[in-house]
């Protein structure tokens, strides 16, 4: 059975398409939360009991078992928010739980698993991704799968699944989807259309999003994805933008204004009252909760209005990142002719798009009758798992290659491949090397994944802060670290001569190919070899 898994910074959703062929929302004992009002979500926490052996809590079962009231004190057992810091190459601390690191990566992977060994007959997964994901997130995903011997992955970005879990009846939709949770903001525009009837059969067409492959194991066909034929939808995506902003900052913003205020410390605890106190906003004009100092015997009444939390929101510039954001999409959609005032809907994504200074922030920008925020928890997972649609997509980040500033005096990125490029590319782009040094015996090329960000992510007081910055930063991950080394030189190569040229494309797959050939002896030294799967 495929399942498909919304990965999120505060919650998790898991569905599957049942026996009678209705989409639906898996409900895990003990995992799931069962809140009013609210679908079967997976609190994204766990709770490290014993390091060594790998025991440990996840889901609801941590707050009810009282694990998620840590007060900050000894080792770190308790574990949040920690999907933002998977993949990220920035350094940051690594708490150390019975002897042993415990980083990022190791504790979303046993939280994947955790909910993965709970679903029954597990054969195919689809994983939902937000548009600003390197490839080390997607890689670190695809590790998780295959220690659990899962050989058929489908990959697809959160807002273009959301788009297709609202739940389009028929004709044509352009959409734009403010994908808002715990940990990302992610804006995507998508054109939805149902196929013209064809006269004549047609080949089957790809599957949505893209599968995975480790080494030389084979994944096999799915059956289900075969069976699209003439009668599908097309999913095109004609622009996208993300950044690194999320309920969870909003969060740390409630917990400094505590901390201002009252003096409140900067702990788990007071974070976990803070999430509340947003929640409850949500519903309510106003909203209370209790602090109790166990130190002290002190205990302290934290409230909170609506008004007062736009005001903190206004201060930590939360609307002008907003305005980026969308002017970022407005402007990749008026390079397509596109006007983004006139899309058929907006649709409100996550549940920091819950809170009602976000739906105000739309309606300013949107009118009442396009906006719609009655799904916005698993839109994404039951996008994911719906059939019958073609994605049609772009490149969301520019590729390119390191090399040597000498005017700078450090190493600068040279693009090859630039962002906004749909695939296969229509040519190979073409690059010839030289040697740099007499009788060099190879040429290395170290290939990156260049992203932009202005957002600075870090470790501080048991929390991972989001920074806004000034100005943007080139944010890159390298994607052939392990093998740099592109052409062995026989003979030697020597320097005034150019001796190899390398050609770069990137087929249907999404996968980034080079093609290398020795211009001295006429050979090919590669032969469209795999370099990564791009996003």
């Amino acid at each position: 059975m495929e399942y498909a898994i919304d990965f999120g910074t505060s919650n998790t959703v898991v569905a599957r398409i049942n026996a009678t062929g209705t989409i639906e929302t898996c409900q895990l004992a003990n995992y799931s939360s069962l809140m009013a009002d609210n679908p079967p979500l997976i609190p994204s926490l766990v709770y490290v009991q014993d390091a060594v052996n790998d025991k440990i809590f996840i889901g609801q079962t941590v707050c009810d078992r009282g694990l998620d009231r840590q007060s900050g004190k000894g080792e770190q057992r308790f574990f949040k928010d920690f999907k933002r810091a998977i993949g990220s190459n920035k350094s940051m601390f690594v708490p150390e739980v019975d002897g042993r690191e415990v980083e990022f990566e190791l504790v979303g992977e046993w939280f994947l698993k955790g909910i993965i060994e709970q679903l029954p007959d597990v054969d195919a997964l689809i994983f939902t991704v937000p548009v600003d994901s390197f490839e080390s997130y997607r890689n670190w995903l695809g590790d998780v799968c295959e220690k659990l011997t899962v050989e058929r992955i489908r990959i697809l970005d959160e807002p273009t699944a959301a788009a297709l879990g609202y739940g389009i009846s028929g004709g044509s939709e352009t959409l734009l989807v403010v994908d808002f949770g715990g940990g990302t903001l992610d804006l995507s525009l998508v054109k939805l259309a149902f196929a013209e009837a064809q006269t004549e059969p047609e080949q089957p067409k790809s599957p949505l999003g893209f599968l995975l492959k480790w080494g030389d194991r084979t994944i096999k066909s799915n059956n289900i994805n075969n069976s699209i034929n003439s009668s599908s939808q097309t999913a095109k995506v004609f622009a996208k933008t993300g950044q690194n902003l999320g309920g969870i900052d909003i969060d740390n913003w409630i917990v400094d204004y505590f901390h201002a205020t009252l003096g409140l410390p900067k702990n788990s605890l007071v974070s976990r009252l803070a999430e509340r106190l947003k929640i409850a906003l949500s519903h309510h004009e106003s909203a209370t909760e209790v602090y109790f100092n166990d130190q002290a015997f002190t205990s302290y009444e934290l409230t909170l209005t609506r008004s007062q939390l736009e005001q903190i929101l206004e201060q930590q510039k939360f609307f002008a990142s907003l305005d980026q954001a969308l002017d970022r999409v407005r402007q990749q959609a008026i390079r397509q002719n596109l006007d983004l005032a006139k899309v058929d809907a907006v649709l409100l994504v996550g549940g920091t798009s819950q809170i009602p200074a976000v739906k105000a922030w739309a309606l300013r920008h949107f009118t009442e009758a396009q906006v719609k925020s009655h799904k916005p928890f698993e839109a994404i997972a039951h996008g994911a798992i719906s059939q019958g649609w073609e994605l049609k997509d772009f490149l969301y980040h520019s590729y390119g290659i390191r090399y040597w500033d000498k005017r700078y005096k450090k190493h600068n990125w040279h693009t090859i491949v630039k962002a906004g490029e749909t695939y296969p590319l229509p040519k190979p782009v073409e690059l010839t090397l030289g040697a740099s040094i007499a009788d060099q015996p190879s040429i290395e090329l170290v290939i990156g994944e260049l992203g932009e960000t202005n957002v600075e992510v870090y470790f501080e007081d048991e929390r991972l802060i989001t920074r806004v910055l000034e100005n943007k930063q080139v944010a890159v991950q390298i994607l052939n670290e392990k093998s740099t080394a592109i052409a062995q030189l026989a003979p030697l190569g020597q320097t005034g001569c150019d001796r190899i040229k390398v050609c770069f494309q990137v087929d249907e797959k999404r996968t980034l190919r080079i093609t290398v050939q020795d211009l001295l002896t006429q050979k090919d030294l590669l032969k469209n070899a795999a370099v990564a799967q791009l996003i």
